[in-house]
């Protein structure tokens, strides 16, 4: 059966409805990552007046992403910051010669996997975040110099995160070496690739079409959070 695009308008909530359901936190129509893990949430796009139920689901305080257009948001939260996304999706890679030892990273890998994407791209990666799938690496000297890995699951879709390479470990290809490992082990198991990279990261967009990956749409992602009170 194909993959059903559509999902990916709205991926938070397909992932914790479907695959990632173990994740969730919140309520029928409004669910959350255990904010531990990552800091998505997404609803039913069915559902009328969602913002009722924000405060069943996140306290004074929290900050939470959510994907594409957004309701209105009560007064006793504010956005805090908007990215421009581009989704691709990879449904037939372009072969990349794997020349490099690719490892599996697990528990003992966490803080050096957390500190590296922390050094490179801070904010949606957090030392909780490898239980959402597989993650992969390449080692120099001892030391974590390039991963990736899975983050939002669902039906038939993965998606393909933390993208990373040191600086000192730049241009020798490790990045696309390991997602062309995450690809083929995805689409060898019936699940398509999808990613998330910024609307204007033209170098990072040129790889993964080098890779395969296809543009599909623009979708914002927004960081919100729950102020103590609407004066805030």
């Amino acid at each position: 059966m194909p993959a059903d695009y559509k999902k990916l308008d709205n991926p938070a909530w397909h992932a914790l409805t479907e695959r990632h359901a173990c994740f969730a936190l919140g309520t029928a129509e409004l669910k959350r990552y255990d904010p531990n893990i990552v800091l998505f949430a997404g609803f039913n796009l069915d559902t009328e007046n969602i913002t009722q139920q924000f405060d069943e689901v996140f306290e004074p305080n929290d900050s939470f992403f959510l994907f594409d257009d957004l309701p209105a948001l009560p007064a006793n939260y504010k956005i805090e910051t908007v990215v421009q996304c581009l989704q691709m999706v990879c449904e037939k890679p372009v072969p990349v010669s794997i020349t490099e030892n690719i490892l599996s990273l697990d528990k003992k890998n966490w803080e050096e996997m957390y500190a590296l994407v922390s050094e490179v791209f801070p904010g949606y990666y957090l030392p909780g975040t490898p239980v959402m799938g597989d993650y992969f690496g390449i080692f120099k000297d001892d030391k974590l110099v390039a991963m990736a890995g899975e983050r939002l699951s669902m039906d038939g879709l993965t998606e393909i995160s933390a993208v990373v390479t040191h600086p000192a470990y730049g241009g020798r290809k490790y990045a696309q070496q390991l997602v062309t490992y995450l690809d083929d082990k995805n689409l060898q198991s019936g699940n398509i690739p999808f990613l998330h990279t910024g609307s204007n990261n033209e170098r990072a967009i040129k790889i993964y079409e080098l890779l395969g990956y296809k543009k599909r749409r623009i979708i914002p992602v927004t960081k919100i959070k729950r102020v103590l009170s609407s004066r805030q």
